[in-house]
């Protein structure tokens, strides 16, 4: 079975600076690291490696530096790994970055099985697993917490919902987004930081995957994030204090002062 993992390089979120001029996040200097949930996609894609004698691919779309995680994913058990770096896929937002991942995934060859965490933490969207799966075409589940079973044709799983879950019969291929619950990701041995260390990272630009650069980065992008900021810090509020009657006076002349009432 070909399992494909997409992984996201992202800032760590104990670290995460604005630049107060731009107003975008300051990436330089700022350790990153996988994202958190993609943590859970790659656990669950080496276990279902484990389980039906596959191959696990990791891609991600990012810069140059975005090969130390692949180089992780490997040390925690990843086959191989894809980055799709070219300055053409710069500034693209969820549809574009979708439209050169399903690109990138064509190009790797056969598939059975594709994971992602269920949204990035620098942008909470949630939308890239999706767009890929409609790009390529294939059946999608979001929220799955657990693989009850698979073979050759369908795939099972449990889809977490607010009051419980929904049991799905998928057919294959199909691209699955994963939520914490699913696992509790392995840490890396040894072994693997050694494999991760001599590993070959194929490199795919643009041109390698076919794409129309008017449908990557800033050019394929309908949307873009003008400014990125930190909330104001909201101040403290005022208490009374005393019985109900005179809580209840002083809190309507408050109102009244202030133009509420």
């Amino acid at each position: 079975m070909n399992i494909i993992v997409c992984i996201k390089q992202v800032p760590n979120t104990t670290n995460v600076q604005i630049d107060h001029e731009t107003g975008r996040l300051k990436r330089d200097g700022v350790e990153s690291i996988i994202n958190p949930f993609d943590e859970y996609a790659l656990e669950e894609g080496i276990r279902l490696k484990e389980r039906t004698n596959g191959k696990v691919t990791v891609i991600t779309m990012g810069p140059p530096q975005a090969e130390s995680a692949l180089r992780e994913a490997i040390s925690k058990g990843a086959d191989e790994a894809v980055l799709v770096s070219d300055r053409a896929f710069g500034g693209a937002d969820t549809l574009a970055t979708s439209y050169a991942l399903s690109l990138a995934i064509k190009s790797v060859g056969d598939y059975d099985v594709i994971l992602c965490g269920k949204q990035a933490s620098d942008g909470d969207t949630a939308q890239v697993g999706p767009g890929i799966a409609e790009m390529l075409n294939i059946s999608h589940v979001a929220y799955v917490k657990k693989i009850e079973s698979i073979d050759a044709k369908s795939i099972k799983v449990e889809r977490m919902m607010e009051d419980g879950y929904d049991l799905i019969e998928s057919p294959i291929p199909v691209l699955m987004t994963v939520v914490k619950e699913i696992n509790t990701p392995r840490v890396a041995s040894l072994k693997g930081k050694m494999t991760a260390k001599k590993a070959i990272i194929k490199t795919l630009d643009a041109v390698a995957i076919s794409a129309d650069t008017k449908r990557t980065g800033l050019n394929g992008s309908p949307t873009q994030v003008m400014k990125i900021f930190t909330p104001l810090q909201r101040i403290g509020g005022e208490k009374f204090v005393g019985k109900a009657q005179e809580i209840a006076s002083a809190l309507v002349k408050r109102l009244s002062d202030i133009g509420i009432v």
